[in-house]
């Protein structure tokens, strides 16, 4: 099946590039405007392994991996779903293009292939919605 595999079962990746630095990616998803659009209803997100968040429509995790200005890594659990993902977020510098930066949401053990489409349809709407935000 499309986007299974043995060691961490359904998983999507999607990736755009935006036309800021990496710093102003960073600046804007932790921003609570940005963390409305791919995390929920949240005002802060604090940053440290181990911290627990809950956001407003019910989504919850634990923060995994913290590397500023790269890339976080938490546990992400959807209010109804039976089971916790994993979600990797990474800022990615383009070399050749400076001031472009590439912005990957990576979820892996999802639960299906249906959580699957519903993810991979998620992330494309937030990142299509970054891109209209950070246009200004």
């Amino acid at each position: 099946m499309i986007g299974q595999t043995k060691s961490v079962g359904f998983q999507i990746g999607v990736r755009r590039t935006f036309p800021v630095s990496r710093e102003a990616a960073w600046t804007f998803l932790l921003s609570p405007e940005g963390l409305k659009l791919w995390l929920g209803d949240l005002p802060s997100l604090e940053l440290e392994p181990g911290h627990q968040y809950i956001t407003g429509e019910g989504n919850f995790g634990e923060m995994r991996v913290i590397k500023p200005l790269e890339q976080l890594r938490m546990t992400w659990q959807r209010k109804g779903w039976a089971q916790t993902s994993t979600l990797q977020i990474r800022l990615i510098p383009n070399p050749s293009h400076e001031g472009k930066t590439t912005i990957s949401f990576h979820q892996e053990k999802l639960a299906d292939a249906l959580a699957r489409e519903e993810m991979k349809r998620h992330w494309e709407a937030v990142t299509a919605e970054i891109m209209d935000r950070l246009r200004g």
